[in-house]
């Protein structure tokens, strides 16, 4: 079954308060009782700039993006030929902008879309403090059903601070906008529907991201700024205070690492979040927590690459420096969300997996989930609680503690400083069970041994992956994807099951350490496959080949950013498959 859906575009130039209109509007799809996604896309200025909100509303719960766009409200033009490649549009899309503006740029007419004027500046100008955003808003309502009384509640609680005044030339815009819809041509209109019984949540996934960190028991951030990962920082800052915690911004990335480093061997659980260079800069370090046993967490949002690249754009591009980055033979842990919701989880879940075996973790999300924000059901309360193993005071004076202790585990009893009889040496030289430096080939051995037997043999259950079949069955055929190509791979396997296909979608949360046998049992029965990712030179495929027995026709669709695959691309992908094996 198709998702009963409509998608918009509100776009302009820096201060025409495009993003501010797609907040409020994705607000008052909520209070109508709508499930909503956005998104949105910038230039790599600091501030200002030209700038798109990408919007979805629908009747249920929605995790990507349409193939196109029903409806671009442009407030003006400028420099929106920077945007046309993430606004498809086709022939049954409308433009519809302003005038006094000129016409829409030659960029965007590819696909023929209908054209509309909406004279949104001279609307607002005979409005007392009146603004072009806000008329857009009510045309947009009008065009798609959208309640008026919805946004008043939105508008009444985001102004109320500057008073009623503003609240009043808001909504008069608004419903001048509303009133001028009826002579734009017609866009889908979504139904009205029941008000929700169950709480929902507005969040983004770096918002997401940070209340998992608080969740898992982080109570230490050290970080630097970088887009896109900012964001995660910023909301943690006010929320770690509330919980006694601390947030610390660092001079750079090489003093986050090593700060959360020292904190974490205080026996304050502790992460950073970060992007694609950061990371890069992080990674001997990521090589001492591995080698000392320090548990952390590092949420790296990605972004395109290589170097500077994009910074306003995603990729899944990090997975290799993530899996393979750091020098030497470093067991760690790597985990990927596939939404923004599933920021929480798998943050959260990552906060745990650290601190139970002593060892850093990897959080890959990336723009598209990060800045995305959605309306959501409530996320389930989880039960995933930091817990590290901790050494006692020796029983008997004078005996030496083994800080790395051979164990069944391989997971050592870790010391908190300032405990009597708990003195050892931890740093990047190889060691023995004391932690006593050592060049000993039989210590280096033992030693290698344990950090990968701690995170081979620990039991992940059923999180390492989503595992979903069409509604009519498993079939023979699957899609293998992660992060945030889950949602598009979502929608394809129901629009394929809607159409008579039978498949199934396997997401990996857990990327590193490779789990075989739970692969195999995933893939049992299944023929054929599509590997689906956001990466040029497709690592997610080459990764799966290397370590996994993938059925015999396997194929990979990829693509490097910034554009995001659509739930049919991997549809037509599904269906050639299939047809190839006829």
């Amino acid at each position: 079954m198709t998702i009963n859906s409509v998608s918009l575009v509100i776009a302009g130039s820096g201060g025409a308060g495009v993003v501010t209109a797609g907040s409020l509007l994705l607000d008052a799809a909520a209070q109508a009782g709508w499930y909503a996604l956005m998104s949105r896309s910038s230039g790599p200025q600091i501030r200002g700039g030209e700038a798109a909100a990408m919007l979805r509303f629908a009747t249920e719960p929605i995790m990507s993006h349409d193939d196109s766009f029903h409806l671009l409200m442009a407030i003006d033009w400028d420099n929106i030929g920077r945007f046309s490649a993430e606004i498809p549009l086709v022939a049954t899309s409308l433009i519809v902008g302003d005038p006094a503006h000129g016409p829409a740029p030659a960029a965007l007419l590819g696909g023929t879309p209908r054209q509309a004027a909406l004279a949104m500046t001279d609307i607002a100008g005979k409005i007392e403090n009146g603004r072009p955003n806000m008329v857009a808003l009510g045309a947009i309502a009008g065009l798609i059903g959208l309640p008026p009384e919805a946004m008043q509640a939105v508008v009444e609680k985001s102004l109320k601070r500057k008073g009623q005044a503003a609240i009043d030339a808001s909504m008069a815009a608004f419903h001048a906008g509303f009133a001028a819809a009826a002579d734009l041509p017609a866009i889908p209109k979504l139904p009205a529907v029941a008000a929700a019984t169950e709480p929902r949540w507005s969040i983004t996934g770096n918002e997401a991201t940070g209340l998992g960190v608080i969740r898992g028991g982080v109570r230490f951030v050290a970080a630097y700024p970088i887009t896109p990962a900012t964001e995660v920082l910023e909301w943690l800052a006010p929320s770690l205070a509330k919980v006694g915690g601390m947030l610390v911004q660092a001079e750079d990335e090489l003093a986050s690492i090593n700060q959360i480093i020292g904190a974490s061997y205080g026996g304050v659980p502790a992460m950073t979040a970060t992007s694609g260079p950061g990371l890069s800069l992080m990674i001997e370090s990521l090589g001492l927590a591995v080698a000392a046993e320090v548990p952390l967490v590092v949420v790296d949002v990605m972004r395109v690459g290589p170097s500077t690249g994009i910074a306003t754009k995603s990729e899944q591009s990090d997975l290799n420096i993530a899996v393979y980055g750091l020098h030497g033979d470093a067991p760690h842990i790597v985990v990927a969300a596939n939404s923004v919701p599933d920021c929480l989880f798998t943050t959260q879940w990552a906060v745990h997996l650290a601190e139970a075996m002593q060892a850093p973790a990897l959080v890959l999300t990336d723009q598209a989930m990060g800045q995305a924000r959605a309306i959501v059901p409530k996320p389930a309360e989880l039960a995933f609680i930091g817990q590290r193993l901790t050494a006692a005071a020796p029983a008997v004076e004078g005996e030496r503690y083994k800080r790395y202790a051979m164990t069944a585990s391989g997971v050592s009893p870790m010391a908190i400083p300032g405990t009597r009889g708990l003195t050892h040496t931890a740093d990047g030289l190889e060691h023995n069970e004391f932690g006593t430096p050592s060049s000993q080939a039989s210590d280096h051995q033992a030693q290698m041994d344990k950090r990968s037997r701690k995170l081979t043999q620990f039991n992940y259950g059923d999180h390492w992956a989503d595992i979903e079949d069409s509604e009519v069955g498993a079939g023979d055929t699957a899609i293998i994807t992660w992060g945030s190509s889950t949602g598009p791979a979502r929608e394809a396997l129901r629009r394929y099951a809607a159409a008579g296909g039978k498949a199934r979608l396997i997401s990996l949360r857990l990327i590193a350490p490779v789990q075989p046998e739970k692969m195999a049992a995933a893939l049992q029965g299944i023929k054929r496959a599509v590997v689906v990712e956001q990466s040029h030179s497709g690592q997610f495929y080459r990764m799966l080949r290397a370590f996994y027995e993938l059925p015999a026709r396997t194929v990979s669709l990829h693509h490097g950013g910034p554009l995001a695959f659509g739930p049919n691309q991997i549809l037509e992908q599904l269906n050639q498959l299939n047809a190839g094996s006829a």
